[in-house]
């Protein structure tokens, strides 16, 4: 496995297909380093020589914004679209779709794995719902009188006190 600017990148695979394995090289990219590079496209990553490799490298260190400086960038200005408030921002902070597309159903790799909120249909779902709930209820009152030992005790609520003014008026 050769080494590019500290990435093992595969090699029994084609050099412009095993450069895609370094963050921000994509195929077009990666195909434009190989000619740039004057080396054979259909050549094994294994095959390279020491100079190819230092010929990609320094292609690739001088050209282009790579790896851990590309994931720094993209980061900041998602960070700053967050900070400025815009809707792009807003829907990062959210964690939904950015570009546009719909919410209704689908965009679960955004929003996560379904939570069910209201009915629960089906009688194996309901019993499942009920036996769970017992139980959440039994750890709520386990906790619960360590927080009502330490709050007062209620009183009773007082009588209703009638203003003077009204008490004389009835009288």
């Amino acid at each position: 496995m050769p080494k590019i600017i500290g990435i093992d990148i595969p090699g029994k695979k084609r050099v412009e297909y095993s450069l895609r394995y370094i963050y921000g090289v994509g195929l077009s990219r990666a195909q434009a380093i190989v000619r740039q590079a004057q080396i054979d496209p259909a050549k094994r990553a294994d095959a390279l020589t020491g100079e190819e490799l230092t010929r990609i490298t320094n292609l690739l260190q001088d050209g282009y914004v790579l790896e851990g400086d590309l994931r720094r960038e993209v980061a900041q200005n998602i960070r700053r679209l967050i900070s400025i408030g815009s809707y792009r921002g807003v829907r990062h902070r959210k964690g939904l779709p950015v570009r546009g597309q719909r919410t209704h159903t689908n965009a679960r790799t955004r929003k996560g794995v379904r939570k069910t909120v209201g009915v629960v249909r089906g009688k194996e779902a309901r019993a499942a719902v009920k036996s769970e709930a017992p139980a959440e209820a039994k750890a709520k009152t386990a906790a619960a009188p360590v927080k009502a030992a330490a709050a007062p005790a209620k009183a009773e609520p007082k009588a209703k006190v009638e203003p003077k003014a009204k008490a004389e008026a009835k009288t």
